[in-house]
């Protein structure tokens, strides 16, 4: 490994806690992105710097700028907001951005095309409904993400506080995103940010972390830096399996980069030993993963570099005490449970499909009115839909009468239930070719294939990415596509269905005719050839990819 520092560290060392000049950056009037230095700043407060990239070649021509807008993360680890908060979200995106709110596969919010002017109103605005981005994007911890449906388990509620605990704990020290963004007001004593976690330099990428309860894996455990597997027993929660190194996103072309899922290094049986572990996983990424290269600076390259028990030996050197045998555990299910569901309280829970997670006009107005009843709380799904949760047996009918009333009941297929995908085109600039905006048509061109082979009610995962970083989870996917260029994508096969066992490349750079093909052919077989039980992505794991 070099020892030069890739450019963003040197920016990050010298940024006086994530400043840098992002409030002069704020007073250029002559361009609607931020200073150069500061676009890896803001990162770090929760946004990207975005531009339409349907309108660039028609602005280069007329010799503008490009028309660049800023995309806002929240920072709702588990997912959960009550009725008031979604209001306040509802008018902030009224007012500010597109108007459309995107629910993102890390279980949180995103809004989109807001202006660099409206920057600071908009975070006010959320600072004033008790929500913030800190820490939502940047080199830092992520948005936890928790199983979302209190069903899951009566323990829901308790495994759920882990993930607030969690996130609390990995903060940053810095009060910059409150001096930029809120109260435009130094911080009077700068000793009080000193950050033992993240020092002056941060990590060396991002880290993301999602904590399961089976037999649910719908946070895609796995594919985390760090995840965590509930254990109960009786009733009772008894600890966490602890997994580390997963990752999906790779790099076209270079071989030193992969997908990984996470592996177990064992059991943790008490809330203090698991927040100290979490810790401590992080501090050992600060100081060994890659400072040089950012392709090869996740976790997952940090402990293969370094070998799965040489990490676990550090770790327990750090943490003070060792790991227990992992326990058994087993994940039956990954989609979310749509429609209504009570749970051991006796309190309702209405699923909504959120096709990509991008809210319908007339599903957020849905929503508002429930909202405005304040009858329920609202739960984003880590597959990018929601759930109106903790509805009484008096108010349900309330909640019954405005899905009747905006329709809310569609006939979608399984399979498009089963998709995700990411933003990609226009605003993503790593995009290589469509997702949210091509899925819903692919999987229109699909479902009558599903149909000939009385296929309709299989559980099929399919989801895509613009690119090969893997934002959308694809894979670990049934059907995984990965743009390589416009109307292009590598076809991924072999993914189980639960998140145990990544894709692996079946053929590349096909065109939609010939991905159709492929399906046709692939769902032939499956009927004709398929063992008792056994579903797409182990038949096709066992076809292709398996030496037996």
């Amino acid at each position: 490994m070099s020892n030069k520092l890739s450019p963003l560290e040197t920016i990050k060392t010298g940024s006086d806690g994530l400043r840098g000049t992002i409030k002069e950056s704020l007073k250029d009037n002559f361009t609607g992105n931020v200073r150069p230095d500061d676009e890896g700043l803001v990162k770090f407060h929760g946004m990207y710097v975005q531009d339409d990239r349907d309108r660039r070649v028609e602005r280069a021509a007329k010799k503008l700028d490009k028309l660049y807008s800023f995309m806002i993360r929240l920072r709702i680890p588990g997912g959960a907001i009550d009725s008031k908060k979604w209001l306040a979200i509802h008018e902030i995106s009224e007012q500010y951005g597109t108007g459309v709110l995107k629910i993102t596969t890390r279980q949180t919010l995103q809004l989109h095309g807001v202006l660099k002017n409206q920057l600071q109103p908009t975070l006010q605005a959320f600072n004033l409904a008790k929500l913030d981005s800190i820490a939502a994007c940047g080199d830092v911890n992520r948005n936890v993400m928790v199983s979302a449906h209190p069903k899951v388990s009566p323990l829901h509620q308790e495994i759920y506080e882990y993930g607030n605990k969690i996130s609390t704990l990995l903060l940053p020290k810095t009060q910059s995103y409150y001096e930029v963004w809120i109260d435009d007001e130094k911080v009077y004593e700068r000793s009080k940010e000193a950050d033992p976690l993240y020092e002056d330099r941060y990590l060396p990428r991002k880290f993301k972390i999602a904590i399961a309860i089976p037999p649910s894996n719908d946070v895609d455990v796995f594919s985390n830096d760090l995840g965590l597997i509930a254990h109960i027993e009786d009733n009772e929660l008894k600890g966490f399996n602890v997994a580390v190194g997963g990752g999906l996103s790779a790099t076209f072309g270079n071989p030193n980069t992969y997908s990984r899922l996470g592996t177990v290094l064992g059991f943790l049986d008490s809330e203090e030993k698991i927040l100290k572990a979490t810790y401590e996983v992080l501090t050992i990424q600060r100081d060994f993963g890659n400072r040089s290269d950012r392709k090869q600076a996740r976790l997952k390259y940090t402990i293969d570099k370094m070998g799965v028990e040489n990490f676990k030996k550090e770790l327990e050197k750090r943490i003070g005490f060792e790991f227990l045998p992992a326990k058994e555990y087993k994940f039956t299910e990954r989609s979310d449970l749509y429609g209504w569901q009570q749970n051991h309280e006796g309190k309702w829970f209405y699923t909504l499909f959120v096709e990509n997670g991008g809210v319908k006009s007339y599903q957020k107005e849905f929503l508002h009115q429930v909202a405005q009843l304040d009858i329920s709380n609202f739960i984003f799904t880590c597959n990018q839909n929601l759930i109106l949760g903790e509805i009484s047996e008096a108010n349900k009918s309330k909640v019954e009468n405005l899905i009747e009333k905006f329709a809310i009941e569609k006939q979608d297929s399984v399979l498009r239930k089963n998709s995700m995908a990411c933003v990609a085109l226009p605003t993503c600039p790593l995009a290589l070719a469509e997702a949210q905006r091509y899925l819903p048509k692919l999987v229109s061109k699909i479902e009558p294939l599903l149909e000939k082979y009385g296929l309709q009610e299989e559980e099929v995962s399919i989801r895509m990415t613009g690119c090969p970083n893997g934002c959308g989870r694809s894979y670990v996917s049934e059907l995984g596509f990965i743009g390589t260029a416009p109307e292009q994508y590598n076809f991924m096969l072999g993914g189980d269905r639960y998140g145990e066992r990544l894709n692996q490349l079946y053929k590349e750079k096909l065109s939609e005719s010939e991905i159709l093909t492929e399906i046709d052919s692939l769902f032939s077989q499956y009927v004709n050839e398929r063992k008792p039980n056994e579903n797409f992505g182990d038949f096709s794991y066992r076809k292709f990819f398996s030496a037996n």
